[in-house]
């Protein structure tokens, strides 16, 4: 590996931490990154010619794994055309036409360029909505990096045991409240004794504690709180949308949020992102109404024609979900086999395309919960599991997935290293 640690330690010398997202450091699991210089299908490549099954796809986006047929050809023919123009594209309302069809409680989108713009503009619309200022978030539950939900986070934050971030004002983080996921009491606590709040924001299958979905019964008396107290609901289905089911949570759950954001899956392995929401609460943004937001990459071309060719190619795919599932299951269902077989104790979540799994002895609900796992035990895990070519997220709180590329050959394969890694541990 004496190629990757020499690469990781030059982009040391011009790049912050040498990474550009902090989880990517590998820190949490005691090891150098890896250097990936192509991905096919199922598996990547290092700059060391090692060959893994890839289990991050990206952290979500790629549905179909590497280099799709589809996609690659989606995005060769509008680069053909320009990369970028900051003005409206035809390609812009075409994707958003696709999405809405099958949301019946959305009317209206707007594209942005990640899940952290995403969230921090679907907060600030609902503040405008509601002229209130407060927010409820959940712990463990991560939204992406704006201030004012860089507050008791999950993802990468959980994986460095910060919460919180320096550079994140107290008067800013003050107007966010901390509720307990799955957890109805510690909210109506909240929402009983302030009536300044404008909305709740959730993670409605929570996928940055580690895999975590939320109970239906939480997320229905969830609805009924907002309803009854005048708050907006909002749905982060950065990751979980088109993922967990073609819809989403909602395609699981049938629970409507007001404001909904999508990430990852709708632009196909490139940046976009998006929120949307009814007409009357959509309509409050500039230029329309006053609440202003904007960006210079939002809908660029490139994004929208990977993302149509990948949204499209999933909701044509029959069964594409229910195989994905159960290859998913699958390979939860073999870890916590062999696990057991060496004394272990693993819990394992699996849903649509997703899963997770937790060294811990007892079920995990919420994010306390995911603190008992035994980190120092998933960081060997780690390291035995990629030195047999599998290719996992490099930290306890994140979530893998599935991708259409995969089969229960490479499923059984996992589960067979899984077997000799615990077996070594």
């Amino acid at each position: 590996m004496k190629n990757n640690k020499k690469a990781f330690e030059e982009a040391c010398e011009f790049i912050a931490g040498g990474v550009d997202s902090p989880v990517r450091a590998f820190a949490s699991v005691g090891t150098n990154p890896l250097f990936i210089k192509q991905g096919k299908g199922a598996y990547i490549a290092d700059i060391e010619d090692n060959v893994y099954i890839d289990y991050v796809q990206s952290w979500g986006p790629l549905l179909f794994g590497h280099c799709d047929k589809d996609i690659e050809k989606a995005c060769k023919k509008a680069l053909k055309n320009g990369s970028s123009f900051g003005a409206p594209t035809l390609a812009e309302t075409k994707l958003a036409k696709f999405i809405l069809q099958d949301w019946d409680h959305l009317d209206k989108i707007r594209f942005v360029s990640s899940g952290t713009e995403a969230t921090m503009s679907a907060i600030r619309l609902a503040r405008g909505y509601t002229k209130k200022d407060k927010i409820i978030k959940f712990e463990g539950c991560y939204h992406g990096h704006s201030d004012s939900l860089l507050v008791s986070a999950g993802s990468g934050a959980a994986t460095f045991n910060t919460p919180s971030s320096l550079g994140v004002l107290e008067d800013v983080a003050k107007n966010t409240l901390v509720a307990i996921y799955n957890d109805i009491d510690s909210v109506k606590n909240l929402v009983e004794k302030d009536t300044n709040i404008a909305c709740i924001i959730i993670e409605p299958i929570a996928g940055n504690m580690g895999l975590v979905p939320a109970k239906i019964e939480f997320l229905q008396e969830l609805r009924k709180i907002c309803d009854q107290y005048g708050i907006l609901l909002i749905f982060d289905e950065v990751m979980s949308g088109f993922r967990a089911s073609y819809l989403g949570s909602f395609g699981i759950n049938q629970i409507k949020a007001d404001i909904v954001t999508f990430g990852k899956v709708i632009g196909g392995g490139m940046p976009a992102a998006a929120f949307a929401a009814r007409a009357e609460i959509m309509d409050l943004l500039s230029p329309l109404g006053g609440v202003y937001q904007a960006g210079t990459l939002s809908g660029n071309p490139l994004a929208m024609a990977a993302g149509y060719a990948n949204v499209k190619k999933a909701r044509a795919y029959e069964n594409l979900y229910e195989n994905l599932e159960k290859l998913g299951s699958r390979l939860m269902q073999g870890f916590k086999e062999a696990a057991n077989e060496y004394g272990i104790a693993l819990q394992v979540n699996s849903i649509g395309s997703m899963f997770g799994f937790f060294f811990c002895e007892n079920p995990v609900y919420n994010y306390q919960d995911a603190l008992k796992s035994d980190t120092k035990l998933f960081a060997k895990f780690h390291t035995q599991m990629l030195s047999k070519g599998i290719y996992l997220a490099p930290s306890q709180f994140e979530t893998g997935f599935i991708c259409e590329c995969m089969d229960k050959k490479i499923i059984d394969k996992t589960i067979q290293a899984a077997h000799e890694s615990f077996k070594a541990l």
